[in-house]
């Protein structure tokens, strides 16, 4: 497990404060960046629950950003990290698709969204890591 996956669940589970989807995301990487936990937090306090709007998931969200921050945002780069991802889960990227099929699979709303989290944390890392940006 990679020490960016390890300070996501850490995040996702706090009792002091709640992270969103895309704040799970990308705080993990932001020290690595130059950028502080506070301020990578701001950055993507209105991207949880699909930007507030049950659009594009928040996690998935948080993920290009880390890819971006880092360096990663030629196409080839995030066409891989989204091409994955819609792999993963039907075609859907959508906040409300992704909780719809989770209830409808009888699943439990903070186990899909932490999992959603971790998952592109670790899609964001493999990625970086294959680049050599981290």
């Amino acid at each position: 497990m990679s020490e960016y996956l390890e300070k996501a669940k850490e995040l996702r589970n706090s009792t002091e404060r709640h992270y969103n989807c895309a704040q799970g995301a990308l705080v993990p990487f932001a020290q690595g960046a130059g950028l502080d936990d506070k301020t990578a937090a701001g950055l993507t306090a209105n991207f949880g629950s699909g930007m507030r709007m049950a659009s594009v998931c928040g996690a998935i969200t948080g993920g290009l950003m880390v890819l971006g921050l880092y360096g990663a945002d030629d196409q080839e780069s995030t066409s891989e990290y989204l091409r994955k991802l819609r792999e993963n889960h039907r075609g859907f990227v959508n906040c409300s698709d992704l909780l719809r099929i989770n209830r409808e699979e009888g699943g439990n709303k903070k186990d899909h969204c932490d999992g959603m989290v971790y998952e592109a944390v670790e899609l964001a890392y493999d990625i970086l890591k294959k680049k050599n940006l981290i």
